[in-house]
């Protein structure tokens, strides 16, 4: 058994001052760890019984799916505004200084539909509180969120309004 926080990479000061980044690319790059996270992951939310796994734009998208496949399941994408092809439907979501876009194809989830959310991070829960409420306004069954990584001290967890999982917490 690995320690998946020896395979994270930690930078300070990144994307800008006072930020300590955890970079997943060491993750993604050791083929065992890769491999575990995965596995551990999957184990955690079969339970739950999900229809497809939903990935948050953009590194979500490196962990939902692979996870999705591991699962048999259908990868589904919510992304940043402008960035699906179609018919789209979008909510609008504040952040710390102004607003933000998501969207998911309008076809991609049907109503009843049992779907796990999937990002990288769980920092403030503000993205993943978003993809939520998203996927409800569409008729989605929303049963548990996933994640590699999760900054208790930011308390999104008690945001994203259903339970979830994460591999490796981070308490400052």
């Amino acid at each position: 058994m690995l320690d998946l926080k020896n395979h994270i990479r930690a930078i300070p000061d990144f994307p800008k001052p006072g930020v300590l980044f955890y970079d997943i690319s060491t993750l993604l790059a050791h083929g065992a760890a890769w491999r575990q996270a995965i596995t551990h992951l999957a184990e955690a939310i079969k339970p739950f019984r999900p229809e497809a796994i939903v990935g948050i734009d953009a590194r979500g998208f490196l962990v939902a799916a692979p996870l999705a496949v591991a699962l048999g399941l259908g990868f589904v994408m919510i992304r940043k505004a402008g960035k699906l092809p179609g018919q789209v439907i979008g909510y609008d979501y504040a952040l710390e200084y102004g607003t933000n876009r998501i969207e998911i194809q309008h076809d991609a989830i049907t109503p009843g539909q049992r779907v796990v959310v999937v990002d990288d991070l769980l920092a403030t829960g503000g993205t993943v509180q978003a993809a939520v409420t998203l996927l409800k306004h569409i008729g989605a069954e929303v049963v548990h969120a996933g994640f590699l990584i999760e900054l208790n001290f930011l308390e999104g967890r008690d945001k994203i309004g259903v339970s979830a999982t994460s591999l490796v917490q981070y308490d400052q």
